[in-house]
């Protein structure tokens, strides 16, 4: 096994979105649009926030492509045009491929929004290869007791495999593109060793901690590109606990015209997404 070198280190910048909730984002940026079949990374939170002052994500439409949405603290509820509604706690997945078009909706939590709270966790887009795009919309609420965890024989690393496998561990989520998602936590003075294919894309966020990525070094909010020099990742620790999510994928290698909430192959897609959604085309949300 050869392990992948660092190749860059990227902080994450600040953006806002949906209602106005605040993000770590270290991509798209204009410096860095993709890192294929990834189409962006958002770092929400942690964010303490007052009883009536949480936001989210109100009715908007996708197509093209899938959410994924990571909860470490608080809770959100999703409902969307094709009748699926759900909760995602701690721990917990909502895996929503939104294909031909979906409108959803995604805010924290009623007791949240009106009581205040904390919420920490991510949101991932992944691209839909040309032939998927127009799937019909499908949904996953993954529990987070369904997400396997693999813990190291001296107890010092545990990772969470939200898709994909880890070491044969295999996640409960089903994906269009091939994929892998890790959780990986370690303890201070720890390392992490994962198999991925040499024709992948990798990278490794930072949570929280300080960390080394073959031979880079990198903290809180930075995104590690790995380079495509081995068909393995490699994190390391120092005095201090970690937590980093690994994320990494085969290539769709195909052309890319996105614009807002849509992520199509062409202009010409981009503009036929608008007008379905105003005609009404992708439905809306009934409650």
């Amino acid at each position: 096994m050869t392990i992948r070198s660092g190749q860059y280190v990227i902080p994450a910048m600040h953006a806002v979105e949906g209602a106005g909730f605040h993000v770590r984002r270290p991509f798209p940026t204009p410096n860095l649009p993709m890192v294929d079949p990834f189409l962006l990374l958002d770092h929400m939170g942690p964010q303490e926030h007052a009883p009536g002052r949480a936001e989210g994500a109100p009715d908007h439409p996708h197509r093209g492509f899938e959410t994924v949405s990571y909860i470490l603290e608080g809770a959100f509820e999703h409902e969307d045009s094709v009748g699926n509604a759900g909760r995602i706690g701690p721990g917990a997945v909502q895996w929503m491929t939104a294909g031909s078009g979906v409108v959803h909706s995604e805010m924290p939590a009623t007791e949240i929004r009106t009581d205040g709270g904390t919420l920490h966790g991510f949101q991932v887009w992944v691209n839909l290869p040309a032939a998927a795009k127009m799937i019909p919309p499908k949904y996953q609420d993954v529990l987070a007791r369904d997400i396997p965890e693999v813990v190291t024989d001296d107890g010092r690393v545990t990772v969470r495999v939200i898709a994909g496998d880890y070491d044969g561990t295999v996640a409960a989520a089903r994906t269009h593109t091939p994929i892998a998602y890790w959780h990986v936590r370690l303890a201070a003075g720890a390392s992490f060793r994962g198999a991925l294919p040499p024709e992948w894309n990798a990278m490794v966020y930072v949570i929280r901690g300080e960390v080394a990525v073959g031979e880079a070094v990198a903290r809180e909010a930075d995104l590690v590109l790995l380079a495509p020099d081995g068909d393995e990742v490699a994190v390391g620790t120092g005095g201090d606990d970690a937590e980093v999510l690994v994320l990494a994928g085969l290539p769709i290698r195909e052309p890319v015209a996105r614009y807002g909430p849509f992520v199509m192959n062409t202009r010409e897609e981009i503009i036929e997404a608008f007008e379905d959604y105003q005609a009404g085309r992708m439905g809306a949300i009934t409650r």
